[in-house]
This record gives C-alpha cells, structure tokens and sequence, in this order.
C-alpha cells in the first residue's frame, strides 16, 4: 500500500487532501530555510557596515598620528595599551588640542570661512581636515556646481560623518 494512502487511512483524509496538506508544510519549511538565509546575508551586511562605521578614515588618521607620537617618544608597549604614555607624548609635544596649538607652532584656527569661497589651502586650516580631504571637499563643490546651500550635503564627502560634519559646522557657512 502506498504511504499517501496509509497516511490517509489513519488520518481520516482523503488521498488529495494529503497530498495538499503535505505540500503546504513543504512550502512552509521551504520558506523557513530562505528566510534563515536571508537573515544570514542581513547580519552579515550589518557587521561589513559597522566595521566599515569604527575604522573611518578620521579615526585611522588619529590612530596613525597616535602611534607616531608614541613611536617617537618609544611608548610603544607589548600588549598595545599605551594610552597613558602617548597622552603624556603629546602633551609634550604639544599636540594636544587643550593647548590650542599644532605641530609646528600653528595655532588651531577658530573663525569661519566661506565654504563656497575656500580653497583647498584654507579648508586645511580646519581641524580634522587635512590635504585629502580639502581635496575632496573641493571636488565635491566642483560637481555640484561649484556652490552648495547646505552644510549637510557634505554627509555625501567620503570620511565625513555625524561627528566631523559637526566641526565644519563651526568653521564654515554657506554665503
């Protein structure tokens, strides 16, 4: 005897609704599979684009700066947790944004510009924004027509998130 039919004999069903019913529980297990796939893929995307969120490049730049600091004043210990010593660096050094200086004896500066007006010089006055990313936030307004009337369009500049959108907000208007 076939198993549709034995199976219908001790349930009380006919043959067809076996068959329907064994069908719709197919699809249901199919359609748990592919969603547990999908959630695979959905997790996966999300930790490329939080991995991607902790290692922007302002952060890499402030680890290197941080590291060469520390290399310079040999604070560089075994397991990597100098913090301590590479404060005590560049308070010595001087870089720390506390005294208001840079490298170099430049002062931090601390007025406004124009951002439709700067040149690529003057952008790098700005703190966090070196040569590339002056470079970048000139081509920027060059491909959007060489004037921009928000600030918040510079979310669209590669390396430039909540937070350093927040120091060109002080330093920067729209005339």
């Amino acid at each position: 005897m076939n198993p549709f039919d034995q199976l219908s004999k001790k349930l009380s069903l006919t043959r067809t609704e076996v068959s329907v019913i064994s069908l719709l529980l197919l699809f249901l297990l199919l359609g748990g599979v592919v969603k547990q796939f999908r959630s695979a893929d959905e997790t996966a995307t999300r930790s490329k684009a939080i991995q991607k969120e902790l290692y922007r490049e302002a952060d890499v730049d402030s680890l290197i700066r941080l590291a060469s600091i520390a290399e310079q004043h040999g604070a560089v210990s075994v397991d990597g947790d100098a913090t301590e010593e590479i404060a005590a660096a560049s308070e010595e050094t001087g870089t720390s944004r506390k005294t208001g200086h840079r490298p170099g004896g430049k002062k931090v500066f601390s007025g406004t510009m124009s951002f439709n007006r700067a040149s690529e010089k003057q952008l790098q006055q700005i703190p966090g924004v070196g040569p590339v990313m002056a470079k970048r936030l000139v081509t920027f307004r060059a491909s959007k027509g060489g004037r921009i009337s928000s600030i918040e369009q510079l979310l669209e500049v590669k390396g430039i998130g909540k937070k350093k959108l927040e120091v060109l907000r002080k330093h920067l208007t729209m005339e």
